[in-house]
């Protein structure tokens, strides 16, 4: 796998806010939905998802940023970086008792003890070399390993997405679980669920849930907030009235003034998408006077009635 931060563009000094906003854009650009035929996209749709798992988890990226663990989030090697007591040349046995090679020649220090009492600190109290523990007493012997990730597509409601609610998540061996949504949920996102994958002799593998945010018949996503727009009838808009219109938290109750024109936007604090740092954005409900069509009594009352305002005056035309 790719550097996460060369993959999502950014430098390592980014913000969370950097970082956020290149997934957001990688998201969009590649994500299934708009590029079914094309498996270039998507496969940088699944590395944009990884990199941003990884640098999105302040653990993680800080245990990458000090190089312990790789781009896949796994461990790296404890010894990718060698040991520097000597260093061994060709044709040396880099795993001799005491550090020597077979030879005589200058091989790996220990400290004192084979190689053996190295792995049996690193592996759990046993050497992974069969025979005696050494090197040459019967190879290594593959580590267990642990089941496989199993993949889950999980599509969440519109309003759920907003508020975070947990979700439940039904897996391959019947067993129902609550999943926490992750604060600034995008679609696309993937959350791991540690230990319920397939099960291995080191232990499960883990379920990885992809999220899609559904969608709503009336509101629509911008960024952090929610946008509504309502349609009006004119004699609302000239004389006030109040209004039921849906928010992710339920149905309120919206107090138009009298004479609010078309394109008047109202905004409701807090009842947007939760955001990274636990805020959330803001709902903005856009006034649409809808007029009928053919309606002679209104056609009459026009006819009748004129309004000396140049209201294009500022247009410049």
């Amino acid at each position: 796998m790719r550097d996460p931060y060369q993959v999502l563009g950014v430098t390592r000094a980014a913000s969370e806010a950097d970082i956020k906003k290149a997934y957001r854009k990688l998201a969009k650009e590649n994500h299934p939905d708009r590029n079914a035929d094309n498996p270039k996209k998507l496969e940088a749709f699944k590395e944009a998802n990884a990199a941003y798992e990884l640098l999105s988890d302040t653990e993680k990226k800080a245990r990458f940023d000090r190089g312990e663990i790789g781009p896949d989030g796994n461990p790296t090697s404890p010894f990718g970086g060698g040991f520097r007591s000597g260093g061994a040349r060709p044709g040396q046995d880099p795993f001799a008792r005491g550090g020597r090679s077979a030879a005589g020649g200058g091989g790996f220090d220990f400290g004192g003890g084979g190689p053996e009492d190295l792995f049996a600190e690193l592996f759990g109290g046993r050497s992974p070399f069969g025979g005696g523990g050494s090197a040459g007493g019967g190879g290594f012997r593959t580590p267990p390993q642990k089941g496989s990730d199993v993949a889950y597509r999980l599509v969440v409601p519109f309003e759920d997405a907003a508020a975070l609610k947990p979700q439940r998540v039904t897996l391959r061996s019947g067993k129902t679980v609550e999943l926490k949504l992750p604060a600034g949920l995008e679609s696309g996102q993937q959350v791991r669920m540690a230990g319920q994958g397939e099960p291995g002799p080191a232990g499960p593998g883990d379920a990885l849930v992809t999220l899609e945010i559904g969608r709503h018949k009336a509101l629509r996503r911008d960024g952090d907030d929610v946008r509504l727009d309502l349609p009006v009838t004119l004699a609302e808009a000239v004389a006030g009235a109040k209004i039921r219109m849906p928010t992710v938290e339920g149905a309120v109750t919206l107090t138009l003034p009298p004479g609010s024109s078309s394109g008047k936007v109202f905004r409701l604090k807090g009842r947007g998408f939760s955001r990274a740092d636990g805020s959330r954005g803001d709902q903005l409900v856009t006034v649409l006077v809808d007029l009928p069509a053919d309606d002679a009594a209104l056609a009459a009352f026009v006819a009748g009635w004129s309004d000396g305002r140049d209201v294009r005056r500022d247009l410049g035309a």
